[in-house]
C-alpha cells in the first residue's frame, strides 16, 4: 500500500496494491497489520454505504462525543471527498483537504477524529463506503455549512447541490462546537 501525504498531515490518501487481469481484480481494503504500519489504528465498529445521485452533497458532518475516524472508499463511480480540521488547537484547524475518488482508482482515504467529513457525487451516482471507529450518534452529530466562506472549499459542482435539510442547515465554522 502506497501513503500519499496530503495538506492535512493525519488525513491520509491510500493507494492498495491491485492484482488485476483479464478475470478482474482484487486489493486488500482492510488489513489491520499494514493499515498499523501506516499509522491507521482504530478498532472499527461500523460499516457504512451510500448511494447518491449526481450532484448531491453529504455533511460536513462530525461528532464531538463518540468521535469517528473514517476510512473511505468509492465501490462505484466518483465522488469529491473533503476533511475539514475541526480541532480548535491544531495548527491546521479550519482547513480543508479535497480528493477525488472513485470506483476506478481504487483509492482510499483515512479521515480520523477531529475532521468534518463530507462529499459530493461527480459521476451520475456514486456508492461510498465507509468503516468508521465509533457508532452513529445522531445527538452528538454536528454539520458545518457545506459552502462556509471562512473555510472555502471549492466544490467541483455545476450548479448548486442537492442536499438534505439537515445539510443545508449546517452552521458556520465560527458558530460550530468543535474539538479542543
Amino acid at each position: 500500500m502506497k501513503l500519499v501525504p496530503t495538506q492535512l498531515p493525519e488525513v491520509l490518501l491510500l493507494e492498495p496494491r491491485v492484482f488485476g487481469d483479464s478475470r478482474g481484480f482484487l486489493f486488500e481494503s482492510w488489513n489491520e497489520r499494514e493499515f498499523e504500519r501506516a499509522g491507521i489504528q482504530g478498532r472499527f465498529v461500523q460499516d457504512n454505504h451510500s448511494r447518491s445521485e449526481k450532484g448531491v452533497l453529504r455533511g460536513l458532518h462530525y461528532q464531538l462525543r463518540q468521535p469517528q475516524g473514517k476510512l473511505i472508499r468509492v465501490v462505484a463511480g466518483e465522488v469529491f471527498d473533503v476533511a475539514v480540521d475541526v480541532r480548535r488547537s491544531s495548527a491546521t484547524f479550519g482547513k480543508w483537504e479535497g480528493i477525488r475518488l472513485s470506483a476506478e482508482s481504487h483509492r482510499m482515504l483515512w479521515i480520523p477524529v477531529g475532521f468534518a467529513h463530507g462529499f459530493c457525487v461527480l459521476s451520475d451516482f456514486a456508492e461510498v463506503l465507509y468503516k468508521a471507529t465509533d457508532f452513529y450518534s445522531p445527538e452528538h452529530e454536528r454539520c458545518l455549512l457545506w459552502n462556509d466562506p471562512e473555510i472555502g472549499i471549492a466544490w467541483p459542482l455545476e450548479g448548486a447541490p442537492a442536499l438534505s435539510t439537515k445539510d443545508a442547515a449546517g452552521v458556520r465554522l465560527h458558530d460550530a462546537e468543535v474539538f479542543p
